[in-house]
């Protein structure tokens, strides 16, 4: 009796963790590739290492990104919706790092203020059938953590 209590409580406890990371029933979120690292957005607020949130107040703003309408002004370009995608760039991994897009500024996390013009810390370039341009700023943001460069990334 004593091995089926244990059992009982047991499997909720597997259950919940399997659901908590692979969240059953979604479809695959946003990512990208930063050499041997991913960059994913979850919707799981509790299992991301990174959290960024939006503001239209750009006083309020840590991060501006700019939205670019050309594809060679910009230091990041999500295009995704070719025939050549690269699927097997984004595999889930140990260092997988996990954004997710909060509604409120969480401590220490970054506020991006997107825009279509002005002074930017980054300018992103945006077509795609899977990303949107908060999808795709908010990986930019996430992925660095602010200010610093991206030197390279793909999907």
């Amino acid at each position: 009796m004593l091995r089926f209590k244990i059992l009982a409580s047991v499997v909720p406890l597997l259950a919940a963790a399997v659901f908590a990371r692979s969240e059953i029933g979604s479809v695959s979120h946003p990512c990208i590739a930063l050499g041997d690292t991913s960059v994913e957005l979850t919707s799981l607020f509790w299992t991301a290492g990174v959290h960024v949130a939006f503001t239209d107040d750009p006083a309020r703003a840590t991060v501006r990104v700019q939205i670019t309408q050309d594809a060679d002004a910009a230091d990041f370009a999500v295009v995704d919706d070719g025939l050549g995608s690269e699927s097997e760039s984004c595999q889930a991994n140990p260092s997988t790092r996990l954004i997710s897009i909060a509604a409120q500024p969480v401590d220490g996390g970054q506020v991006i203020y997107l825009s279509t013009e002005g002074p930017a810390d980054y300018r992103v370039y945006v077509r795609s059938k899977t990303f949107s341009q908060r999808e795709a700023a908010a990986l930019i943001v996430g992925a660095r953590g602010g200010h610093r460069r991206l030197q390279a990334a793909s999907l």
